[in-house]
């Protein structure tokens, strides 16, 4: 496994630890619907970036694009979770426009990981 692999893993753990982390403490604030909804988007795509990882490694996958695909989902998690996040505990955004980048983000490292798919993997 190579170090963008590696790296998609030690991403979907940290995604799995604050999905749950933020679970607890979306059921702990009143008003935790958007901590909910982060935790929700954080736990849904750990497994997403471990499957994306594994499926690279096993050379089932186009490289690049996957690399690609994994790099927008997690930079779409950072800004549209962390933007939510942000927003319940500070009562501030994280930046203008975060979630929302966050989400075109997400739906773009989708669409890269169905084409990751479709392609025929180099070498």
């Amino acid at each position: 496994m190579t170090l963008p692999e590696r790296l998609l893993v030690l991403a979907a753990g940290l995604a799995g630890c604050l999905g749950v982390a933020l679970s607890a403490a979306a059921s702990h604030l009143t008003g935790g619907g958007q901590l909910q909804t982060a935790a929700q988007f954080l736990l849904f795509h750990a497994p997403a970036l471990l499957a994306l990882a594994a499926l690279m490694a096993a050379g089932v996958l186009h490289r690049v694009l996957g690399r690609l695909a994994g790099l927008a989902l997690v930079l779409g998690l950072v800004l549209f979770c962390g933007d939510l996040s942000r927003r319940a505990f500070a009562g501030a955004a994280l930046a203008p426009m975060a979630a929302p980048t966050g989400g075109f983000l997400l739906m773009g490292g989708w669409l890269l990981a169905g084409a990751a798919g479709i392609l025929r993997p180099r070498g």
